[in-house]
C-alpha cells in the first residue's frame, strides 16, 4: 500500500460486563446530570440488542478533545437504552481488527476482568480514533505473502520490546493497539498506544493518544536511507485528501425533546441550538448530539458528543472553528476550549466567539514555534488565518485549569499576544474558580457572564507592563510599609543627608591609592549589620583572607588583633572575642574567591553572588576591584562599551535581588595629581563608571599635616540618583588606625 495510506489510529475501547446469561454482556451507564427529562427516561431504561455485522467497518470517526473514552450517548427509548448482546463469530484472520476494553456505549471506564477474543462490530460508518488528522488505517490479510523479511522483523521487535512494547501481538501491516510503557494506560489502563509495523517489518511508527501522554516515535530495523519504509505523520497528513460531507450523507436530524431538555438544564435556548444548528445522529436507538462546523454555511465537519462528555470527529475532514462564520469580518473575536462554551457565550449576547475543534494540550510546549505545514495540532487556525487577519482584539476565554491555560498560551504564541486579552473566571469558593464560561452560565447566569468577558485583561507581554501591575507596590512604597524606603543610615551622622544605603541600587566608589576605599567599606558593612543585621557576599580579590577577616574583627570587637606597634597601648582582643567574632564572621560574610590560576568574570562573581542571595538572604555585594577581574572583550568591541554592558548586567543583578553592590575602581594614573580629591571621570576604563552608577562616592584620606589631620577622610558623594536617598555634598569622618573604624567628628571650618 502506498506510505500516504498509513495512519495511526486509536482503538475502539469497550468494557465487556458479565449478565446472567453466560454468552452474552450488559452495560451499566452511569450519566451526568442530564435534566429531569432524561432522569425520567433512566429510570425505564430498557436495552439495545447488537446484530452480527454484515460488512465490515468502515472508515471511522476521529476523535477530538480530550476524553479518556469513546462511544455513543446513551438515552431512554431514543437515548438510554441498553441490552445484553450475543457475541458474534468472527473468523480468525480478522481477529486483529479490534481489542476489547469496554462496551461502545458504555460511560463507565471500568477495568477488564476477564480475556474476551476480539471481534468486530458494526458502527454504522463510525469509530472513535484520535484527533490526529490522518487516513483511515490499511489492513493486510497476510503479511508473509508480500514477502515480509522475517530477520528485520525479529530485530524490528527486540528494539520494540527494548522500548517495553509487547511486540509479539503485533501484526506488520496493521495498527495494533497496545498499553503504553510510557503512562500505562492512565489509572483504567486503556490501551491508548497506536502501533503501525510496515509490511515489510522493516519499521514502526507509533502514538500514545492519552492527551496526558502523547508520546510517539518511530524506529527502523535496519538503517537503510536508500529505502525508505516509514514516514512523519506530518508528512501523511499534508498529503491526503479532505472528504466532502453533507448533513444527508451523514443522516443528521434535528434534536430530540431529551436533548432539548439537556441543553435546556446548562440553560442553552432552542434558539441558540438552532442558529448554530446543531443536530443529532442516531445509530438504531443511540443518538449522539452533532455540533456542525461549518464555512460560509457549507457543512465542512461534525463533531459528536455523548452527556460523558466523550468527543469524536468525522475522520478526514478539515479542521476549523466551531462557529466559524460567526466571527467573518470582526475585528473582536472570542476563543473558548469548547462547544458548550461557544453556545453559552451566545447567551451572554456574544455571538462573534468560536471554540477550538480539538481540546487543549497538557501543557505548553518548550520548543520553537513548527512552521505552518508542520503545525498539526493548531492546523485549524492556518486553515481559518483569513478571519483571524481581520481581528484586532482576540479574547482567549478558555478553561481555567492547567490545559486550558496552556491552551491560551499556544493561542497566543500563534495569534500574537499583543492582540490578545484573557479573562478570569470568577471564584467558586475560597480556593477554587468555576471552569469555564458554561459553567459560570449555569451557576451566576448570562449577566455575570458578559461581564467576565467585558472585564478581560491584557494577555501578558514579557517585558511589556503597566503601572496598575505595580501599584501594591506603589502603595507600600508610599506608606513605608518596608521602613527602607528613605534608605538605611550608614551609621554616620555626618553622611545621614548625603548617602543612605538603598537596596537594589549600584554604588560606585573610587579614590587614589591608600585612600581608605576598601577600609571604609567593611566600616560600612559592620554598621549595617549591626544595625540592620544584613549580610554580606564579599568578592575582594586584593586582600588575603586571614587579612580581611582581622580588619573586619577588628572594627567589629573594637580592638586591635595584635599586639604590635599599631595598636600602642589598646589591648589586643582576647581569645573569647575572638572566638565571638569567629562566629560573627561566619553568619555575616560569604567569600567569592577564585582559587586558581585564572581571573574571576564577572558573569561567575554574579553567578555565585545570585546563589548567596538566594541561599543565605545575603543583602549586600562587595566587589574589589574592578581591574581584578577577567575583562577579555571581543576584538571589535571597545572598553567602552564593554564596560557599558558589564555595569548593565551588575545593575539588573542589584535591581532584580534587592541587593545592594559596592563596586571599587580605581582612577588612572594622575598625572598631575596635587593632593585633591580625583573626580569620577577620572576612573580607569569609561565614564560609564558615573554615567551608570546610581550613587558616586570618592573616599580621600588626607595626607598633608598642614592641610589638617591626617587622621581625617573626605566622603566625597559626588552622585545621588535617588534625590529620597540623598544628595551631592562632602562629609569628613575620623579614622582609628588602631581599629580600622571611622568616627563622626565636627566639620573643619572652610571644608565645605
Amino acid at each position: 500500500m502506498p506510505l500516504i495510506r498509513q495512519c495511526l489510529c486509536r482503538p475502539l475501547q469497550y468494557t465487556p460486563f458479565l449478565s446472567s446469561s453466560s454468552s452474552s454482556f450488559s452495560s451499566t451507564p452511569s450519566p451526568r446530570r442530564l435534566g429531569r427529562a432524561c432522569s425520567r427516561s433512566l429510570s425505564n431504561a430498557t436495552t439495545l440488542s447488537f446484530l452480527k455485522p454484515k460488512v465490515p467497518p468502515p472508515p471511522g470517526l476521529q476523535k477530538g478533545g480530550h476524553t479518556k473514552s469513546q462511544g455513543w450517548v446513551m438515552g431512554s427509548k431514543n437515548l438510554f437504552k441498553f441490552t445484553s448482546f450475543e457475541i458474534p463469530s468472527v473468523p480468525s484472520s480478522h481477529g486483529h481488527l479490534f481489542h476489547i476494553r469496554r462496551l461502545l456505549f458504555s460511560v463507565h471506564s471500568s477495568k477488564p476482568f476477564s480475556n474476551i477474543q476480539p471481534f468486530p462490530l458494526n458502527t454504522n460508518g463510525f469509530s472513535s480514533i484520535s484527533h490526529a488528522n490522518i487516513p483511515p488505517p490499511v489492513y493486510m490479510e497476510n503479511p508473509t505473502e508480500n514477502g515480509l523479511d522475517s530477520v528485520q522483523l525479529k530485530i524490528l521487535k527486540q528494539k520494540l520490546e527494548e522500548l517495553g512494547m509487547d511486540s509479539e501481538i503485533c501484526v506488520p501491516g496493521q495498527y495494533n493497539h497496545l498499553l503504553c510503557p510510557m503512562c500505562n494506560g492512565g489509572g483504567s489502563e486503556e490501551r491508548s498506544l497506536s502501533l503501525f509495523v510496515t509490511n515489510d517489518g522493516g519499521a514502526a511508527l507509533w502514538m500514545c493518544f492519552r492527551a496526558k501522554c502523547g508520546w510517539k516515535g518511530s524506529t527502523r530495523a535496519i538503517a537503510d536511507s536508500s529505502r525508505p519504509s516509514s514516514g512523519s505523520l506530518s508528512q501523511l497528513t499534508r498529503l491526503k485528501s479532505k472528504r466532502e460531507i453533507t448533513v444527508e450523507s451523514l443522516q443528521l436530524e434535528p434534536l430530540c425533546n431529551e436533548l432539548v431538555a439537556y441543553f435546556a438544564e446548562r440553560l442553552i435556548s432552542w434558539k441558540t441550538l438552532q442558529r448554530n444548528a446543531v443536530m443529532q445522529k442516531k445509530s438504531g436507538d443511540q443518538i449522539a448530539i452533532a455540533f456542525t462546523y461549518r464555512r460560509n454555511g457549507k457543512l465542512v465537519s461534525c463533531k459528536y458528543r455523548d452527556i460523558s462528555k466523550n468527543f469524536w470527529q468525522e475522520a478526514d475532514t478539515e479542521k476549523i472553528f466551531y462557529g466559524l462564520d460567526d466571527i467573518k469580518g470582526k475585528s473582536d473575536i472570542i476563543i473558548v476550549e469548547g462547544e458548550m462554551d461557544k453556545l453559552a457565550m451566545e447567551e451572554a449576547g456574544f455571538r462573534n466567539c468560536v471554540s477550538v475543534p480539538d481540546g487543549a494540550p497538557p501543557s505548553v510546549s518548550t520548543k520553537e514555534l513548527p512552521p505552518e505545514e508542520k503545525d498539526t495540532k493548531y492546523q485549524y487556525l492556518w486553515n481559518c488565518k483569513e478571519y483571524l487577519q481581520e481581528a484586532s482584539r482576540i479574547i482567549l476565554a478558555t478553561d481555567g485549569d492547567q490545559p486550558g491555560q496552556a491552551l491560551a498560551e499556544e493561542l497566543a504564541r500563534r495569534l500574537g499576544r499583543e492582540r490578545c486579552w484573557r479573562v478570569t473566571w470568577p471564584k467558586k469558593n475560597e480556593v477554587d474558580h468555576f471552569k469555564d464560561a458554561n459553567e459560570v452560565l449555569m451557576y451566576l447566569g448570562s449577566d455575570v457572564l458578559k461581564e467576565v468577558i467585558e472585564n478581560a485583561e491584557l494577555y501578558p507581554i514579557r517585558g511589556l507592563f503597566n503601572f496598575n501591575n505595580y501599584f501594591d507596590e506603589i502603595d507600600a512604597y508610599y506608606h513605608r510599609t518596608h521602613g527602607y524606603e528613605f534608605g538605611l543610615s550608614t551609621g554616620w551622622r555626618a553622611l545621614n543627608g548625603l548617602y543612605n544605603v538603598v537596596a537594589g541600587e549600584l554604588t560606585i566608589v573610587t579614590g587614589v591609592p591608600n585612600s581608605g576605599k576598601s577600609e571604609w567599606i567593611d566600616a560600612l558593612m559592620c554598621n549595617l549589620n549591626e544595625s540592620f543585621g544584613w549580610k554580606f557576599a564579599l568578592c575582594s580579590m586584593e586582600n588575603k583572607v586571614r587579612e580581611h577577616a582581622r580588619k573586619l574583627l577588628e572594627k567589629h570587637v573594637k580592638k586591635p588583633f595584635f599586639n604590635a606597634s599599631y595598636g600602642g597601648s589598646v589591648e589586643r582582643m582576647t581569645v573569647e572575642e575572638l572566638e565571638q567574632g569567629k562566629q560573627w564572621l561566619s553568619n555575616t560574610f560569604y567569600l567569592i574567591r577564585c582559587e586558581n590560576d585564572s581571573l574571576p568574570s564577572i558573569t561567575w562573581v554574579l553567578d555565585l553572588a545570585k546563589a548567596a542571595v538566594l541561599r543565605h538572604g545575603v543583602r549586600g555585594l562587595v566587589i574589589d576591584p574592578y581591574n581584578e577581574l577577567d575583562h577579555q572583550r571581543p576584538t571589535s568591541q571597545t572598553e567602552t562599551e564593554y564596560v557599558s554592558q558589564m555595569l548593565t548586567k551588575v545593575k539588573r543583578f542589584a535591581q532584580h535581588h534587592a541587593c545592594h553592590v559596592w563596586f571599587v575602581a580605581h582612577p588612572r594614573q594622575l598625572h598631575h595629581w596635587v593632593g585633591g580629591p580625583p573626580n569620577m571621570y577620572d576612573i580607569s576604563g569609561s565614564a560609564h563608571f558615573i554615567n551608570k552608577c546610581d550613587n558616586g562616592i570618592v573616599v580621600h584620606r588626607n595626607r598633608d599635616p598642614e592641610a589638617g589631620p591626617i587622621d581625617q577622610v573626605q566622603i566625597c558623594v559626588r552622585k545621588v540618583r535617588n534625590k529620597v536617598a540623598g544628595t551631592i555634598g562632602d562629609a569628613f569622618l575620623c579614622y582609628n588606625r588602631v581599629t580600622g573604624e571611622f568616627m563622626d567628628i565636627d566639620e573643619p571650618t572652610g571644608k565645605r
